[in-house]
């Protein structure tokens, strides 16, 4: 239930029969429980529109709403803060909401088309820890928006092009490999592409060569390319299912999707003048900014920022998205920043559409570097996830009260979980500390300790099943029960301000 929005109602009509008309009206939960449940602060700013003083308008708003039964005490502090405690009795008769299948959370009155994009891990490797918080964030959120009752798009922008591919088929043609390759061993020949393509001007030339060619269709090229992308996106699959993560091979709209409208996007912004000639690439600059958006390199080859323009232009024309979360590192926000405003300039995205950079911080180990391995490799998520597991059951093992089957499942339950919400258990700005202990420990704020209050919970609830008691109304005895129940009630509004 939307107990801010019933509590708004009050105190805009209120305000109505003080002859105020605001639809600016914030009501926020108490910062101290001495402050009541709810606060209004917002006779200050009404002071000087009714020239009077905040406090008097606070009382004045106090003495119509506090015959209200939803209320048990409404009062006025320091300069003119109102505080809100509900009636107890409100709050155990509206306790069963919660109940019902959606936890008493109802869904948009104005549902809309939102496109959520995440994880995009770049081809023909392994996924590692630098996708693990993009493709947590962005499957909760995507989850939230659908929860609430929004059409929701999830788009997987994988890196499916480049010279990366030019690199990895000349090698494959120069050392006789099989297309069928695995894609560890894929990864290990790009890095010995990479090499050969950074000491080697002749391996470099041909490998741009089978760039044009890949680019211009040539049916071998393909052929291999299409092996490494196949491989690569069973991978993560595998790492997509095993996370219960909702991504598939549905939502994958890759880099390569977009090649055939990166000329007009080039062209769109030629022909509005949005973009000028400078050393020959084509640029697009902004006020105040010395870094142009490049969209065209003066070879003619087209950018990362080209491709997202192309995709923007994509999603609010041919999906009909109101609404584009990118779930990036912090480390992009200054392209997506260029990349929205280039988007609105050109009139890819209209003022009705939202432009959404979701930054999150990095990967840490315990010390505050990147998290790496012991020899300064990058660590592939699939061994991450399986390590997590394995400490989940070492655990749970000691207890020596499982099946092998029961204990596998719950080590597949906690070792997940523990990764999942260790990550959103924090700020996403900030960047991650990643320490094993604190994951998977039974104290403090851990998917262990909660999935073991759960288990708890569930035990006490499966005893009473045996005691005949059936109430039409929750009882409230205590404080502790009554900030409980409140706490279950504010899920709805917790939601929506998520």
């Amino acid at each position: 239930m939307h107990i801010k929005s019933q509590l708004t109602k009050i105190i805009t009509d209120a305000l109505n029969q003080l002859g105020v008309t605001s639809s600016n009206i914030t009501v926020t939960e108490a910062t101290k429980p001495e402050f009541g449940d709810y606060q209004y602060n917002g006779a200050m700013a009404l002071a000087k529109e009714l020239k009077s003083n905040p406090r008097e308008i606070a009382n004045k708003i106090a003495d119509i709403i506090k015959t209200n039964p939803i209320f048990s005490d409404v009062s006025v502090a320091g300069p003119g803060f109102l505080n809100l405690t509900l009636e107890s009795t409100f709050i155990a008769k509206n306790l069963p909401l919660a109940l019902n299948e959606r936890a008493g959370v109802a869904k948009k009155s104005d549902p809309i088309k939102v496109v959520v994009d995440y994880s995009s891990p770049n081809m023909a490797k392994q996924m590692h820890v630098g996708h693990l918080r993009s493709t947590i964030i962005g499957d909760t959120i995507a989850n939230l928006f659908e929860f609430l009752g929004d059409e929701i798009i999830r788009q997987n922008h994988i890196g499916d092009w480049g010279t990366q591919f030019g690199m990895l088929i000349a090698y494959f043609e120069e050392n006789g490999k099989e297309s069928n390759s695995k894609l560890s061993d894929l990864e290990e020949f790009y890095k010995e592409a990479k090499a050969c393509f950074d000491a080697d001007e002749e391996f470099a030339k041909r490998a741009r060569e089978y760039v044009v060619k890949l680019q211009g269709g040539d049916a071998k090229c393909l052929s291999l390319w299409s092996a490494f992308i196949e491989k690569s996106l069973e991978h993560c699959q595998d790492v997509y299912d095993t996370l219960g993560v909702k991504l598939d091979k549905s939502a994958v709209k890759s880099e390569s999707s977009y090649n055939d409208d990166l000329a007009q996007v080039v062209q769109d912004f030629q022909k509005k003048g949005i973009s000028t000639k400078s050393q020959d690439a084509e640029c697009i600059f902004f006020e105040g900014s010395d870094n142009p958006l490049i969209i065209q390199k003066s070879d003619g080859g087209f950018l990362y920022a080209t491709t997202d323009l192309a995709a923007i232009k994509f999603r609010t024309q041919e999906l009909g998205a109101k609404r584009i979360c990118y779930v990036v590192d912090a480390r992009q926000s200054e392209h997506f920043k260029q990349v929205f405003a280039a988007a609105r300039r050109v009139g890819y995205a209209t003022d009705d559409v939202k432009l959404e950079h979701i930054a999150f911080g990095v990967m840490l180990d315990k010390s505050g570097k990147p998290f790496k391995t012991r020899d300064g490799g990058t660590v592939k998520l699939k061994d991450l996830i399986d390590e997590s597991i394995k400490r989940a059951r070492d655990i749970i093992s000691r207890a020596n009260e499982y099946t092998p089957k029961e204990l596998e499942k719950i080590a597949y339950t906690v070792g997940v979980g523990s990764l999942k919400y260790a990550d959103l258990s924090i700020n996403r700005q900030s960047n991650y500390i990643f320490d094993w202990d604190k994951m998977l420990s039974l104290d403090g704020n851990t998917a262990l300790y909660m999935q073991y209050a759960y288990a708890r919970i569930n035990s006490i609830l499966n005893r009473a099943k045996d005691v005949a008691i059936t109430l039409e109304t929750p009882l409230i005895e205590d404080e502790l029960e009554r900030r409980l129940a409140l706490k279950i009630l504010t899920l709805d509004d917790t939601l929506y301000r998520a």
